[in-house]
Parts: structure tokens; sequence; C-alpha cells
């Protein structure tokens, strides 16, 4: 592996996205810490941890990046026939925690050598920027029954996703269709995929440059997307005094209904 610059936890400035390394595709430092400050001033730029226990911190930023514009949203006649049968009740922000341990779980168990890169200093990181109401997570029950799921992180009209689990049959596509249905009305622009995936290939997610990519966070996370609905309840939008970013301590509170159109 080439050399990589190692972060200082005393500043939080990253390198130039364009030092990020072809091999392994987009990884650009290594190193600092996991602090609210740090996670969202790398998200602002492009930037995610992504590591396995035993390993310092890993920073990346690759090219191409996965990403789906809310309006490019693609649903399957199978998956449609799902939604309308409503077979499962959808929240937002009602088990962030359970959540994020879900999606650590299946990856601990799916059967792979390299474990899962949802460590538990990880876990503790997001379920923090989630009481700051920064990160955010969707929820799809049945009978009951925590079956699938997703969480990411929210900044101005881009949303970064992070991870999904599914323990039913589509769970984990239905919570996407309902958060990126969401997503769009109250006007984000933007749903961060990360990495190249089949699944998300399958609900329209397509590859963009690491430079159109940055170019778009330019563009939307200072915009604040128009979550003004009446039948929610509007985020506080103070500054919070841990980070110096808007704070959205009212959590995503609504009633979930699957637009067939």
């Amino acid at each position: 592996m080439s050399q990589i610059p190692w972060l200082d936890c005393d500043h939080l400035a990253f390198p130039p996205l364009e030092q990020a390394l072809t091999s392994p595709n987009g990884l650009l430092a290594a190193g600092g810490d996991l602090r609210p400050q740090r996670l969202l001033y790398a998200y602002r730029r492009g930037i995610f941890p992504w590591y396995e226990e035993g390993q310092p911190i890993l920073w990346w930023s690759p090219s191409p990046r996965m990403v789906i514009f809310p309006h490019q949203l693609h649903i399957a006649r199978s998956l449609r026939k799902i939604l309308r049968r409503g077979r499962f009740t959808v929240t937002a922000d009602t088990a962030f925690e359970r959540v994020i341990e879900a999606c650590a779980g299946t990856r601990r168990h799916a059967g792979s050598d390299e474990g899962t890169w949802i460590t538990a200093a990880m876990q503790r990181a997001y379920c923090e920027l989630h009481r700051l109401g920064h990160a955010h997570s969707v929820e799809v029950w049945l009978d009951s029954k925590l079956v699938g799921g997703l969480y990411g992180i929210a900044l101005g009209q881009v949303f970064f996703g992070e991870s999904m689990f599914s323990l039913e049959r589509d769970a984990s596509k239905v919570a996407f269709v309902h958060l990126v249905q969401q997503l769009g009305d109250w006007g984000f622009q933007l749903v961060d995929c990360q990495v190249a995936s089949d699944h998300l290939s399958s609900l329209g997610a397509g590859e963009i440059s690491r430079q159109r990519f940055a170019q778009l966070l330019l563009n939307y996370v200072d915009v604040e997307p128009e979550i003004n609905r009446p039948d929610i309840d509007r985020p506080d939008l103070e500054r919070d005094a841990a980070t110096g970013h808007r704070n959205r301590q009212s959590r995503w509170r609504m009633t979930w209904r699957y637009k067939n159109d």
C-alpha cells in the first residue's frame, strides 16, 4: 500500500481529495478520531471512515462515486407489488441503535472472513451523531419485528447513506424507496451511496466522478431542505454549540405512504 497522510487529532484538516489513492480506490488518509466535528467536516467534503477492528481509522473518497438523484429512483414491478400490499410498516428515527447494530450483525455473520467495518467505536460515533440530530434511520417492521432498515447522515440537501440490512426479502429496498421518496418531497437533491452495488443499481443509483460529486456537495450541503410540511415536526435550526453546524434535534417523524406513481 502506498504511504498515506496520518491525521493529527488536534486538527480537522484532510488532504485534498485529488490525493486519494487509485488502489485501493479512494483511500485518502489514516488516523484522527471519530468525534462529531471531524465526521461532519469529512462528510461535507465527500470523505467517510471505513475500517475494520484492529486497523487505524481509514478515510475514503472513492472515484467513481455511487449516488442516486431522488427523481431517478427506479422501482421494479415486483417491488411495486410488495409496496402496494402494505405488508411492512415503515418508520423513521424510532430505533436508530437497533438499526446500526443489525447492520453490523448481518455483516459479521454473513460468512465473510473480513468481519464488519461497523466497529463498536463506529456505532458509538454514529449514535452520538443521531443524538445531535445529524444521523437518521429508517426502520422496516413485520408483525412488530424489526426486519430491515438503513441509516445515514443528512447535511443540507444531501443524505449520506451508510449501511442497510434486511432479514426479510426486499425489506431494505422498501426502506430505501420510502427514504428516497420522502427526501425528494423535502427538496433533497442527492443521496450518496458511496460504492457501486447491483442492489443499488437496481434502484436507480449510478456512478459519477469524484470531481462532480465534490461540486454537488458544494452546491447542496449548506442549503436547507424543505422539511416544513404540516404533517411533520420542523427541525430546530439553531446552531449546535458542539459542532458549529445546524442542529436538527427534532427527529424525522412522519407517517410513510408509498406513492405509486
